[in-house]
């Protein structure tokens, strides 16, 4: 795959999959109005967005790392070539995933919405399980000793404080 394949098959699966799980679905939960529970509520409302903004943009980061290190797509059917290990991936091994929750967790507190947190917690049981079950082992498979490194390196929801050492080129 070209990177300019890779680019087009990881734009076209943004599209398809996280803006519909952290993008329309929400909006359908939330309809995205500002209704503050109380009068205290802006910092978190502002929280929401902060936290909001920052998972689009790693959310962003890892699409593009896909295309240009890795040579191919986050969607199952276009994988990467290589194993991708350099940005976010120092710090956490799924940090697509880790966007696209942070952008929906954002939201229920920018939007004072207990039923987009349920719906969150949702998305992340369904993606620890495809995670667990078929997403690493996969990769295992795929990339063997250095998936297996990277794992014992790197954890998978919850960052590391300090990057992993930059790999060589």
């Amino acid at each position: 795959m070209t990177r300019t394949s890779a680019a087009i098959g990881s734009a076209i699966f943004f599209l398809v999959a996280p803006c519909i799980v952290a993008g329309l679905v929400p909006w359908w939960i939330s309809h995205w109005r500002l209704e503050a529970p109380s009068p205290g509520y802006r910092p978190v409302g502002i929280l929401g967005a902060v936290i909001a903004t920052a998972g689009l943009l790693l959310l962003l980061d890892s699409f593009v790392r896909f295309a240009v290190e890795g040579l191919g797509t986050p969607a199952p059917i276009a994988p990467t070539r290589h194993l991708v290990i350099r940005g976010a991936y120092r710090f956490v091994r799924n940090p697509m995933y880790v966007g696209v929750l942070a952008l929906i967790f954002g939201q229920a507190l920018l939007f004072a919405s207990l039923a987009l947190a349920v719906y969150g917690l949702l998305v992340w049981l369904a993606v620890h399980l495809f995670v667990v079950f078929y997403e690493e082992p996969t990769l295992r498979g795929t990339f063997g000793a250095e998936y297996d490194a990277f794992t014992a390196e790197v954890p998978r929801w919850i960052p590391r404080l300090r990057p992993l050492p930059r790999p060589q080129a």
